[in-house]
């Protein structure tokens, strides 16, 4: 009976050791993985909470160097090159480091991200940027401390902290020009170029407004390829006028128009016909276009096209 009583005690200890405890974290970890223009940013860190407490100026002290976070080290990683407010930052992971002020911080990228909060030693050959920006106020009061992307654009986003009643926003800059560019040339080094490449290409120099030379000869390719797209036609006429070429843009903008009417798209139809009017074509085709809604058909010239479709049509046949 003993023997047999020190075999299950023994066994006991033995499952003991192998579990494992499981409780909440006091600052749960989050991941934020975010594409901006074309770059990848993601975003490592751990969630403190208020709790009651008075946080900057006293439970983080102004003027102290802060982890910007808890435990080990909040980093941010960059798919490419960027800018960090007015400095270069070449691709890799960094740690976030910040210095709270009443009404500025220093946020610090450090190249070390192998700290458990702050390195023993700091060492400044190893502060790949620092920038100091305004401390906002909140007026609603941020329990959980949260960095987040914010005001995200083609070119870049701000990199945003939050805590307390305390915003501060960083303006990181992405290449994305470069980028598309390089990805542009790539593909028209190539062969088997479609008419829709043709096209996301001009439309790209056209919105950048690079070179508008090389946008037009793009968006010809693509309508000789396809010359029934109305909207091929319509950023054809777009980017003749950007040259200067009104009588080209004019009667690019005629054939879009033409397209678009037999695609049956009634709002095309409108924007094309504002835009010729913009140009002081004048001219109002005989061609009668009929539309329907749930009630009736209703025809007119291109010229009523706004009041058929304050009617309720949906498309033109």
């Amino acid at each position: 009976m003993k023997r047999l009583l020190s075999i299950v005690f023994v066994l006991s200890i033995v499952s003991n050791a192998g579990a494992q405890l499981t409780l909440p974290a006091k600052s749960p970890q989050a991941e934020l993985q975010q594409t901006v223009g074309l770059t990848e940013i993601v975003i490592k860190y751990s969630r403190p909470s208020m709790q009651g407490r008075t946080v900057f100026g006293d439970l983080v002290p102004y003027g102290a160097l802060w982890r910007t976070g808890a435990n080990e080290n909040t980093t941010i990683t960059f798919g490419d090159d960027v800018k960090v407010g007015d400095k270069e930052l070449k691709a890799g992971t960094y740690a976030i480091y910040t210095r709270p002020g009443e009404t500025f911080w220093e946020v610090i990228l450090y190249s070390d991200t192998g700290n458990w909060g702050l390195p023993e030693q700091w060492d400044p050959t190893k502060v790949a940027a620092m920038v100091k920006v305004e401390a906002q106020s909140l007026t609603v009061p941020i329990e959980t401390f949260t960095i987040s992307l914010d005001d995200l654009h083609k070119d870049g986003a701000s990199l945003a902290l939050m805590w307390e009643n305390v915003y501060v926003g960083v303006q990181v800059t992405v290449p994305t020009v470069a980028k598309a560019t390089a990805s542009i040339e790539e593909l028209m080094d190539g062969e088997g170029i479609s008419a829709n490449d043709y096209f996301a290409a001009a439309q790209y120099y056209f919105q950048e407004e690079m070179d508008m030379a090389q946008a037009k000869n793009w968006i010809d390719e693509a309508v000789a390829k396809n010359p029934d797209a109305y909207w091929m036609t319509r950023m054809q006429s777009l980017i003749y006028a950007k040259l200067g070429d009104t009588k080209g843009a004019i009667e690019a903008a005629k054939k879009s128009l033409v397209s678009a009417q037999k695609a049956g798209n009634l709002d095309e139809a409108m924007l094309v016909r504002r835009t010729l009017q913009e140009w002081g074509w004048e001219e109002i085709p005989d061609e009668i276009y009929c539309c329907s809604n749930h009630e009736k058909r209703h025809c007119g010239k291109l010229d009523q096209l706004e009041d058929m479709k304050k009617s309720g049509c949906t498309g033109i046949n």
